[in-house]
């Protein structure tokens, strides 16, 4: 099995070194100060019931899987329950929700290292909290005020859990042909009538009640998405004293047989008239989901940067033990029979590849939770509105580079154990299964790329663009005065004008081919998520040569940072030379072939 030790440290380095974030909650009007004590206490409280309460259910959920007993109910995995029960009760799910609903009220970048702990250590179980934030920040931006009045309290509490319900057995990703139907009541609620699948988390044992946030159509609604609605539907339906009512007609249909996360509950649900509550305005539904969906892609690239994070502690405990072959260049460990595998340098490759993807990805995933907190905190509408634009922008990069790189990681995870890996006893092949969906849900890989690079990069004229190259050339002016980093803000800045220029290119050709998006999209997306992970990486050694100039007890700490830059600069980035040959080369190698042709 794995084993999971929080990296405390790096967490610390982000967020105080990198993101300075003391300083940014001093720039929110938080009702309590929030410094790096209050940080560090949070944190290491977190990381104890991760490490202890979260990370040894893994194996379990994994081997045991959830079970269906009775009319519709589910049973999730031995300590499941109990581990979530030690979760409510030590406030976790309020953390950095609203003080008006129980909340504890505190910044978006202070609960996603808990989300990302608790994720590394054990996904299919985070997975049960994880989905209740957006279903809060969904009803809590969208609701009426007698639905956050019902729904918002026992949410922020954890006593009750949420759950997004999309897509249908016909539509997969293409929502504008769902079937589910919604007919309003005497007493104005609906009944919601249809099957939804891969609902993760859709029925379980955890929570008193779970809210389904549910898209379904009207009768005579507009064909297509103009026509959705979005719709609360609980597992029971509330009393008029806010407790938990009667059952209501939604009922698990079937769990999915997965390759991987089987401590999570993936469920056909089907809404038999259902009691359900419009959310907002008719036929307005799918663009309320988008609220939920946005946090939903964010808490996925959190899953990559986790299993990325899992098989980087895991291959290198096991690289350092393992002793294998002679070192090229002479014994390392001459007192036995052979040396350990971390001296060699596909090792080597292997391990700094996962560790730069890790700590890149979360310094990545951080610098939007920053974004995160202006947009829900800040009273300046104007540096709200610059970091909507950020946050937009990044979203779809984090989800789907960050997932990508997540299962690379884990792969690589895999090859470190040799044939080890390949067995279940270690869990590495688990966290290969269990990181495989994360390219999958919230938008494949191939949805994210043509939403960054059709809606929010072209759509927008590249407006949301012109602020990230700006801010990335910003800090090449400001970096490059140091003579280290001088290389790195060099090949930076040329990539960042080849981004502008190959952006250009695409435009003017998708002007005379439309399927000159499609055929780049995904090698765009890929080259925006190495060039951004390149920043982080030079801010990065830029912070950590000024900590050895200044003194430091923990110099192997700053200098692992700036060697690490240095892997990542000259064995990661160059990956982006071959993605602008691959963009340039157009829809033809794609699209010639007659769809008649593909034969076997």
């Amino acid at each position: 099995m794995t084993t999971y030790k929080a990296p405390l440290r790096d967490m610390q380095f982000v967020m105080q070194d990198l993101l300075n974030l003391e300083k940014h909650y001093e720039s929110l009007p938080l009702d309590e100060a929030v410094n790096h004590d209050l940080i560090d206490a949070i944190l290491g409280e977190a990381s104890k019931f991760s490490e202890e309460i979260v990370a040894p259910l893994n194996a379990v959920g994994d081997e045991v899987g959830c079970e269906m007993t009775g009319d519709g109910d589910v049973r999730t995995p031995p300590g499941f329950r109990e581990a979530y029960e030690k979760y409510v009760e030590g406030g976790w799910p309020s953390l950095d929700q609203p003080a008006r609903y129980g909340g504890q009220d505190l910044p978006m970048s202070i609960g996603l290292p808990i989300r990302e702990m608790n994720g590394t250590a054990n996904w299919s179980w985070a997975m049960y909290p994880g989905l209740s934030h957006g279903a809060m920040e969904t009803i809590d931006a969208h609701g009426s005020e007698e639905q956050k009045a019902v729904f918002m309290e026992p949410l922020v509490s954890g006593r009750w859990t949420g759950t997004m319900c999309l897509t249908e057995a016909h539509c997969g990703t293409d929502l504008g042909l769902l079937k589910t139907k919604a007919e309003q009541a005497a007493d104005g609620t609906y009944r919601i009538t249809g099957s939804k699948i891969f609902i993760s988390s859709g029925e379980h044992d955890l929570a008193e009640n779970i809210v389904h946030i549910v898209l379904a159509r009207l009768p005579e609604s507009p064909p297509g998405t103009k026509g959705i609605s979005l719709f609360i539907v609980p597992k029971f339906v509330p009393g008029e004293d806010g407790s938990t009512g009667e059952r209501n007609e939604v009922r698990c249909g079937a769990l999915e047989r997965k390759m991987g996360i089987h401590g999570n509950a993936t469920c056909l649900l089907n809404f038999d008239g259902a009691t359900g509550y419009l959310v907002g305005e008719e036929n307005k539904g799918l663009r309320y989901m988008f609220t939920f969906m946005n946090f939903a892609r964010l808490g996925t690239g959190l899953q990559g940067l986790a299993h990325a994070e899992l098989a980087f502690q895991n291959s290198l405990a096991y690289a350092r033990d393992r002793l294998q072959m002679r070192s090229l260049s002479g014994p390392k460990n001459p007192g036995g029979p052979a040396d350990p595998i971390i001296v060699h340098p596909d090792v080597r490759r292997m391990l700094l590849t996962q560790k730069a993807f890790a700590e890149g990805g979360r310094a990545l995933i951080y610098f939007a939770s920053v974004q995160g907190d202006i947009l829900t905190k800040s009273d300046d509408p104007e540096a709200r509105e610059l970091a909507d634009d950020v946050l937009g922008f990044l979203t779809p990069i984090i989800k789907a580079f960050l997932t990508e790189a997540g299962f690379e990681s884990a792969n690589l995870g895999m090859q470190c154990f040799g044939g080890h890996g390949y067995i279940n006893e270690w869990g590495v092949e688990q966290n290969v299964r269990d990181a495989r969906i994360a390219m999958l849900y919230e938008g494949t890989t191939g949805v994210q790329a043509l939403d960054l690079l059709g809606r929010k990069v072209l759509g927008d004229r590249g407006r949301a663009l012109g602020l990230v190259t700006s801010f990335v050339l910003d800090f090449c002016r400001r970096a490059r005065r140091r003579r280290e980093i001088r290389p790195y803000c060099r090949e930076l800045v040329r990539l960042t004008k080849e981004w502008k220029a190959l952006t250009r290119r695409i435009g003017f050709a998708a002007l005379r081919d439309r399927d000159a998006v499609g055929a780049a999209s995904v090698d765009y997306m890929m080259f925006s998520g190495y060039l951004l992970l390149g920043v982080a990486w030079a801010a990065s050694a830029r912070i950590a040569c000024k900590r050895l100039e200044q003194g430091t007890r923990d110099e192997a700490f700053y200098r692992a940072k700036i060697r690490t830059a240095e892997f990542y600069f000259a064995k990661i980035l160059p990956r982006t030379r071959a993605l602008l040959e691959t963009m340039s080369a157009g829809p033809d190698p794609l699209m010639k072939l007659d769809q008649d042709h593909f034969v076997f």
